[in-house]
């Protein structure tokens, strides 16, 4: 880590910046395809079982434990790997290990990794896992990661996210270009914009799969090439045409809320209804977003009743105090907020107007608010 000299002169957001490279000048080893020879993934008792297929514009590493680099592909890139989670995992928590090899026991760890030549072969694999379901569990998920991810990070994200939600479909995972460096924000950003022409190509893949239907879950930077994505489906006419969605989940959106809103403008007002916002006050890393971008109110920390108004569902988070991946990631850190999650992806029904006992108890028990349709 360098030595930080003089900062007088230096920029606000700067300086913010500086003082999170600080706090975590390191992070986990990466772990896909390291396998524990003393104990095998494959044998470890108890421990839940993920096929997450993975879509990505990063291209390939050869570094042990990397699978994906942070470089940017031209081709759009498929693959998969099994994540194990540990028979003591606890909602909420990401228990993944701080040293290789992983310990399949009591940490996450990412084994049998599979790499596709071509659609077709992805889109059998995929409804190899579909068909593993009985019929009305056979929905996918895209989930797209934020800013400063790995793709151990974003893949063991998921592989949490579904053990914790109880999702019964399909993962994928698509896997941009992230630096995976706090203080390359602009390349993440310039790599998010580069991604999102891929959203068309991931949409395509995935109406020629036996789906019933699919939901799309977006984290940060990763709503905007999301919602770019989306406005591309719209303006080619395909968006909602070849398949059901039931839900559009956007995290702590990184977007400009003017961006947004002309975004929305784009979108057909059957697939705004679908799009539900995850907001949170408090969130530090948008207000560092923010100061980058000149004071500028990103999405994730605006008024509530400001983007009801756009005619999305938003899910105020503020008042949610114990995740345990800090105020940008409650989606995946709050036990209470996993649950409710998990509650609107297994269901066709929307937030608020499904009356089952867990959806009623959570929103009863917890001070999360939601506004909108």
């Amino acid at each position: 880590m360098p030595v930080v000299g003089d900062h007088r002169g230096m920029p606000a957001a700067l300086l913010v910046l500086i003082s999170v490279l600080l706090i975590g000048c390191t992070r986990p080893p990466e772990i896909i395809g390291i396998e524990n020879a003393a104990i095998p993934a494959s044998t470890a008792p108890e421990v839940s079982r993920h096929r997450i297929f993975i879509a990505t514009t990063r291209r390939a590493s050869e570094e042990p434990g990397v699978f994906l680099s942070a470089d940017r592909a031209h081709l759009l890139g498929l693959a998969s790997a099994e994540v194990t989670v540990p028979p003591t995992h606890v909602v909420g928590q990401l228990e993944r290990p701080e040293q290789l090899p992983p310990d399949p026991r009591t940490e996450f760890s990412a084994v049998n990794a599979v790499i596709y030549g071509n659609d077709a072969a992805m889109v059998a694999a995929i409804n190899r896992e579909l068909a593993a379901r009985p019929r009305g569990e056979r929905e996918l998920l895209l989930f797209v990661h934020g800013y400063n991810n790995t793709t151990t990070d974003a893949l063991l994200r998921l592989a949490q996210f579904v053990e914790d939600t109880g999702f019964q479909g399909v993962p994928i995972l698509f896997t941009w270009a992230s630096a995976a460096n706090a203080s390359r924000y602009v390349y993440d950003l310039n790599s998010a914009l580069v991604a999102r022409g891929k959203i068309k190509q991931i949409a395509n893949l995935m109406a020629q799969t036996n789906a019933e239907s699919s939901s799309v879950f977006a984290h940060s930077m990763g709503t905007l090439l999301t919602m770019e994505g989306l406005v591309d489906l719209q303006q080619a006419g395909t968006l909602g045409r070849r398949g059901t969605i039931n839900h559009i989940m956007l995290a702590s959106p990184d977007i400009d809320v003017d961006l947004f809103r002309t975004q929305l403008i784009q979108l057909s007002p059957e697939i705004r209804e679908k799009i539900y916002v995850l907001v949170s006050r408090d969130d530090r890393a948008l207000r560092v977003s923010s100061r980058i971008a000149g004071g500028v109110p990103r999405v994730g920390a605006a008024n509530p009743q400001q983007l009801e108004r756009l005619g999305v569902t938003v899910i105020d988070l503020s008042e949610i105090r114990d995740s345990s991946s800090g105020s940008h990631s409650k989606f995946a850190g709050s036990p209470e907020v996993v649950k409710l999650i998990g509650a609107g992806l297994n269901t066709v029904g929307r937030f608020g107007e499904d009356t089952s006992p867990a959806l009623t108890q959570i929103l009863t028990a917890s001070p999360i608010r939601i506004l909108g349709n």
